[in-house]
């Protein structure tokens, strides 16, 4: 006897409960520009982060290429701030293969508690700039060569981008009725930005795609000027690059219409307005990408409308974003209720 179809609006496993998250419209940021400003709640992804999407891109590329076998002994690697490596442990879980996952280990320790208790191989290394070959990138592509293992790429592999063109964006545009006239968010690999940018302006080159960089990163100053020129520094964590575009960001280039730098200051100020007042709690990525919205929506004018990405949640950076000893020991504000 056949097995039954399944219901409407059931999925199969981890693989399926990906994607097709809600838009919340963010209504203090909406009030104080006078426009509509969504935000994509990519932190209702199984794995809590809008990198789950690049997980399965990247895992699917890898099938498609019979490098990886579902219910066959496999191995993927990869390096990571934390987010895509927990989206690769819990997608390759699901398909009985191993993963290897490389952090630095400034990183947050509610991620790194994490990829251990989902059953990864979670290796630490310094924190290396990436010209050094001690980078976290560079020991997990070495490390899958050892391995015979496939490396993820997150930051090259073009299986990133492609799947938000496919998903991501897509879903915004129907979301909106495509009524939308600017996107922003930030960028680790360059993955989202580069694949929403690319299924939007399909349907509507009018949008216009912005680039939101934290300080300490040169994004902006790439997307701006052509050259790579990083000022300052950032508490965020998997965003900006301070010495290269990475592949899935560099082949959307024309793509972009303008970058803006935001504080660490100007994020987090989102980041406890939206736990308080909104109910939405959200991490520090999150908080940068409203504050970019919040900008972007102020240089339109009123009646437009701004999506941007709500990355992940804020429980993983608990012991750095609601610490008030990490927080005042960098300048930066306290959230009132913790004073």
């Amino acid at each position: 006897m056949a097995a039954p179809l399944p219901a409407a609006g059931v999925v199969d496993g981890f693989w399926g409960a990906v994607g097709n998250t809600p838009l919340i419209r963010l209504r203090r940021a909406s009030d104080a520009t006078g426009c509509e400003i969504l935000g994509k709640a990519e932190f209702m992804n199984p794995g809590g982060s809008v990198k789950d999407r690049a997980a399965l891109g990247i895992l699917r590329a890898a099938m498609a290429s019979g490098a990886l076998v579902p219910g066959q002994p496999g191995t993927v690697v990869e390096g990571t701030a934390g987010n895509t490596g927990i989206g690769i442990a819990l997608a390759a879980n699901a398909m009985g293969w191993r993963s290897v996952i490389v952090v630095p280990e400034t990183q947050a320790k509610e991620k790194l508690d994490y990829l251990r208790m989902i059953g990864a191989d979670l290796r630490l290394v310094a924190p290396k700039p990436f010209a050094d070959p001690g980078n976290y990138v560079h020991v997990s592509r070495r490390l899958a060569e050892e391995l015979g293992a496939v490396w993820a790429n997150q930051f090259d592999n073009l299986a990133n981008a492609q799947a938000h063109e496919e998903t991501t964006g897509p879903e915004i545009w129907a979301q909106t009725g495509g009524r939308i006239d600017a996107f922003t968010c930030a960028c680790g690999t360059g993955g989202t930005l580069a694949g929403v940018a690319r299924a939007l302006k399909a349907r509507n080159p009018g949008v216009r795609i912005v680039l939101a960089d934290p300080g300490g990163s040169a994004l902006a100053s790439w997307v701006r000027t052509g050259t790579l020129k990083a000022e300052g520094n950032s508490i965020t964590e998997g965003i900006g690059q301070a010495a290269r575009a990475p592949g899935n960001l560099a082949q959307a280039r024309e793509l972009i219409d303008d970058a803006l730098t935001v504080t660490d200051a100007e994020a987090l100020h989102q980041v406890f307005d939206l736990q308080m007042q909104e109910g939405i709690s959200v991490g520090g990525s999150a908080g940068l990408n409203v504050a970019a919205a919040i900008r972007v929506a102020r240089d339109l004018g009123p009646g437009h409308r701004v999506v941007t990405i709500l990355c992940d949640g804020a429980a993983r950076y608990q012991s750095k974003l609601f610490n008030p000893a990490f927080l005042r020991d960098r300048g930066l504000p306290v959230p009132p209720w913790m004073e």
